[in-house]
C-alpha cells in the first residue's frame, strides 16, 4: 500500500476487495444520499432502466458513485431475469475485486436490481463503468425480466456487457454466490474465493493479501492478471445492441 498506510486502511482495503458486491438488499428501495427509503414506483417515470448485475445493487456502492450530491436520488427495483446469471467478469477493478458480469444461463433465473437512472446520472455511472475499457454500454431486446413492486415486466433493458468475458474455471463461467437465483447450474462462489484462485493462478508465490495489495496499487501488475485472466475467457452469449463504450 502507499507509504504511510496505517492497518486500518489496509484492512478496509482487503475488505472492499473481498466484500465485493456488498451487502445487498432483499426488497426494492430508493436510494437517497446515502440512505435507504421505501421504493415508490411512481419516481422510475422519466428514467432509465439501466440492469445492476454486480455492486451496482448494493446502496453502499452508489453511495460511493453518487454520494457527492447530496440532492441525488435513484429508485433501485428488484426483478427476476430469465435464461440469465450473474458471473465473474476476466478483469480485476482497481480497488481489487474480481467484478461481476451479465451471462446467459438457459433455465435459471436470477434476482438483481434495476436502477432507474436520469438522464445526469448516466454519464456518472458511464465513466465508473466504461473507464476502463471493461465493459459495453448495451440494450438487450427480447428478454423476460419481471420487475417487483407492481412493476410489470420489460422486454428491454439497459445493461453494462462485459468486453473481457468470463473468467473460466474448470470449463465453465463462476456465479456469484451472494447473488440469488433459480435453477442455477454453474458452481457459485464468493469474492474472496475468486480472489484466492485468482492468487494460486497469477501469483502464488507471495502472499495471498499482499497479492490483492499489489493488485490495487500497482496498475501495471493488475493489468498482467487481466490479460492473463482474459486470455481464456468465455464471450457474452446473448446478443445485444452496443450504445456506448
Amino acid at each position: 500500500m502507499q507509504p504511510g498506510m496505517n492497518d486500518a486502511l489496509i484492512r478496509a482495503a482487503l475488505a472492499r476487495a473481498r466484500d465485493y458486491p456488498y451487502p445487498l438488499p432483499h426488497h426494492s428501495y430508493h436510494w437517497r444520499g446515502g440512505a435507504v427509503f421505501d421504493f415508490d414506483p411512481a419516481l422510475t417515470a422519466g428514467r432509465t432502466p439501466v440492469l445492476a448485475v454486480g455492486s451496482n445493487q448494493a446502496p453502499a456502492q452508489l453511495t460511493r458513485k453518487f454520494g457527492h450530491d447530496p440532492a441525488a436520488e435513484i429508485p433501485v427495483q428488484r426483478c427476476h431475469l430469465k435464461n440469465f446469471d450473474t458471473v465473474y467478469s476476466a478483469h480485476i477493478a482497481s480497488y481489487g475485486s474480481v467484478p461481476a458480469m451479465l451471462q446467459t444461463a438457459p433455465g435459471a433465473t436470477v434476482t438483481l436490481f434495476v436502477n432507474w437512472l436520469s438522464q445526469d446520472q448516466l454519464p456518472v455511472m458511464h465513466e465508473t463503468e466504461l473507464g476502463a475499457g471493461n465493459y459495453h454500454y448495451g440494450r438487450l431486446d427480447d428478454i423476460e425480466l419481471t420487475l417487483e413492486d407492481g412493476g410489470g415486466a420489460l422486454q428491454s433493458v439497459h445493461a453494462y456487457i462485459s468486453r473481457r468475458g468470463h473468467v473460466m474455471v474448470d470449463g465453465d463461467a463462476v456465479a456469484l454466490a451472494v447473488v440469488p437465483a433459480r435453477g442455477r447450474k454453474r458452481p457459485a462462489r464468493t469474492t474472496a474465493q475468486m480472489l484466492e484462485l485468482a492468487h494460486a493462478r497469477l501469483a502464488s508465490g507471495q502472499t495471498l493479501d499482499g497479492f490483492i495489495l499489489r493488485l490495487i496499487d500497482d496498475a501495471p501488475f493488475r493489468c498482467q492478471c487481466v490479460a492473463a485472466l482474459a486470455a481464456d475467457a468465455g464471450a457474452f452469449s446473448a446478443p445485444y445492441a452496443i450504445v456506448a463504450g
